[in-house]
């Protein structure tokens, strides 16, 4: 075997498709990795319709004009590349970190020098393929019982909620929580936020079967952001104290300014839905008064992701209920399309070499 299928993005003309491409081979550091089951995120739509570019394209793709995309990966090692010193073997069940760190600076994979992590299916090919080539440090192994399709969305799907509400919102049991988007972020976000205690949680999306999910994940209320007693609900729901943290996993400026609106004395907006739309306070001088902040979030780091690898071993989070459905990887552009236009709105979407 040769060649491979893979869901390549062409760069220069924001075109999508799945093509007929050579097997990657593992250099010295790296394992190759045969695909059983990949995600499929909203970030993925963004880099096909050109909203979200590569920030640091590797010289291959930059060359190409191509990547393939997929950063939410699970699969079996097939092929060590020279110099493997882990623990590796072919046949291991693993699942790939969903960046790594550039190397030219010696950091970490989020706090380089450049700020900026490369991540897979972006600056470098990801997995939406039958094999992937990864390095060997950006690999953990999985259990037996652990579903491909869970393993592969807990980077990112699963850890960026995760490290936005025990890391950078810093969430406490009994603690008043807002959550802005029930979709791929925000439903998990919703079931971590009840994990680690927070009471009440209050969900706002415009989509009725988003607020009906948000409610089976464990939010305690419901919220339309259109209605007119949106602000009475929040009020009534926190018995008068508002949110002490709310969370944008949406992305959208609507829903920080009425995330802002409803934070209580000290509370804190945590923006974990990326958008390049600005971000205007309201009442600044209300803000500043109450004492509130507001803090970016980017991602997750490594040990988040081992993290819930044994919390979901351990049935602390069940991620079956966030698999929508699986999609063979010929038909990536149908899952693109269905998670774009919200087609029976989907948590995520796998997609199966």
């Amino acid at each position: 075997m040769s060649t491979m299928l893979a869901g390549r993005l062409h760069l220069d003309t924001h075109t999508f498709a799945v093509e007929e491409v050579p097997l990657p081979v593992p250099g010295p550091g790296e394992v190759l990795v045969e695909v059983r089951a990949a995600g499929v995120c909203l970030s993925d739509v963004h880099l096909i319709d050109g909203s979200l570019s590569p920030a640091f394209p590797v010289d291959a793709v930059a060359n190409s004009r191509a990547v393939t995309l997929g950063h939410e990966v699970a699969g079996v090692v097939h092929t060590l590349g020279p110099d493997v010193q882990g623990m590796w073997e072919p046949g291991q069940r693993v699942v790939l970190q969903a960046g790594q760190a550039c190397g030219e600076c010696g950091g970490c994979l989020r706090r380089m020098s450049c700020r900026q992590p490369l991540t897979r299916g972006v600056d470098y090919d990801g997995g939406w393929a039958q094999y992937a080539v990864a390095r060997e440090d950006t690999l953990l192994p999985i259990p037996d019982g652990l579903p491909f399709d869970q393993a592969a969305i807990i980077p990112d799907a699963v850890s960026t909620p995760y490290a936005a509400i025990v890391g950078t919102g810093a969430v406490r049991p009994a603690q008043a929580v807002g959550i802005w988007g029930a979709g791929g972020l925000g439903a998990h976000g919703i079931r971590l936020a009840r994990m680690v205690g927070a009471a009440p949680i209050i969900a706002v999306d415009p989509l009725p079967t988003a607020r009906e999910r948000a409610l089976a994940f464990g939010a305690d209320v419901a919220l339309d952001p259109a209605s007119a007693d949106f602000a009475e609900a929040v009020d009534q729901a926190t018995g008068g104290r508002g949110l002490q943290v709310a969370f944008d996993f949406a992305g959208a400026p609507a829903a920080r300014a009425q995330a802002t609106a409803a934070l209580g004395a000290e509370g804190v907006l945590v923006l974990a839905g990326l958008t390049p739309e600005p971000f205007t306070i309201g009442d600044s001088v209300g803000f500043c008064f109450q004492g509130n902040q507001i803090r970016g979030h980017y991602g997750s780091e490594p040990k988040h992701v081992e993290e819930l690898i044994g919390l979901a071993s351990a049935g602390r989070i069940d991620l079956a209920p966030s698999i929508t459905a699986h999609v063979p990887l010929a038909d990536a552009a149908d899952a693109v399309a269905r998670l774009e236009k919200k087609i029976g709105d989907p948590v995520r979407l796998v997609l199966t070499p």
